[in-house]
């Protein structure tokens, strides 16, 4: 589970440009589950995301993430915890295809570089061609062709091979949280489809807890089994299970409008 509890969090503080995004904000997010988020632009989506993988610090308040492990509750306060030390629980997905990848290296040394993530470089070959097989097998899985490929470089493929290589590599080694910020925001209607489909089943695969940011309201409404609706830094709409599969297309598109009007946004 991942808890936030009493989060405040203000950027630019002290300047004309201050702004608090968060106060005493509260919420739980159980293991397993899949979150979809929606919102206004300004609503807070990112900060939590930011929040909870360590990009942004609040002022007060706690992150903690809460596991049972056999016949104990394991519980870890991430409040302050660097980045990198959050990433050995947490894959993130952003919604720029470039920036989930390094575009002047090969696809072989892309995944090579995920798949050691959090192990100690040492001394040695960067590459392990001994996992070739191993590589083209996950690749295979995507759908894209890409699995002989291995020794084109990342940035000549299209945005959708590259957001589906970042999800791999977001996911190559074991996790408990994945993080999906947007990440179809920046793909073509064919492509945002095929990286959704593969989304769900990576996810079914994997049986992680997933977060994920979008503003296709009829994705946010299909996939996972929670809804939460944010503005101004505060929970709106919060649906799981039953109640999330019984709201409507419309009315959700009317309530979103709504709040998007507010802020001077357009849907």
């Amino acid at each position: 589970m991942i808890e936030l509890n009493n989060i405040s969090k203000t950027y630019n503080i002290g300047t004309p440009n201050q702004e608090k995004i968060f106060e005493h904000f509260n919420l739980e997010i159980p293991t397993g589950e899949f979150l979809s988020i929606i919102g206004s632009n300004g609503s807070g989506k990112t900060s939590l995301l930011n929040l909870i993988c360590g990009s942004v610090i609040p002022e007060s308040g706690s992150i903690k993430l809460i596991e049972d492990r056999k016949d104990e509750t394991e519980i870890v306060d991430i409040t302050h915890f660097p980045e990198h030390k959050r990433y050995v629980k947490i894959g993130r997905v952003l919604q720029d295809p470039a920036a989930g990848t390094c575009p002047s290296m090969t696809l072989r040394e892309n995944l090579a570089l995920a798949d050691n993530k959090n192990k100690p470089w040492n001394l040695g070959y960067a590459v392990n061609k001994k996992k070739e097989k191993i590589y083209q097998e996950k690749l295979s899985y995507l759908g894209f062709g890409l699995e002989n490929k291995l020794d084109t470089l990342v940035g000549s493929f299209s945005g959708g091979e590259r957001q589906a290589i970042a999800l791999l590599m977001a996911t190559l080694t074991p996790i408990d949280y994945l993080i999906l910020d947007e990440h179809t925001a920046a793909l073509d209607p064919k492509s945002s489809e095929l990286i959704m489909n593969l989304t769900e089943q990576i996810i079914e695969e994997l049986d992680v807890t997933v977060i994920m940011i979008t503003h296709n309201l009829k994705y946010a409404l299909k996939y996972g089994n929670r809804l939460i609706m944010m503005h101004k830094g505060r929970i709106l709409l919060d649906k799981k299970g039953q109640a999330k599969q019984e709201l409507e297309l419309e009315k959700l598109l009317d309530q979103f409008f709504e709040i998007s009007i507010e802020v001077g946004n357009t849907v």
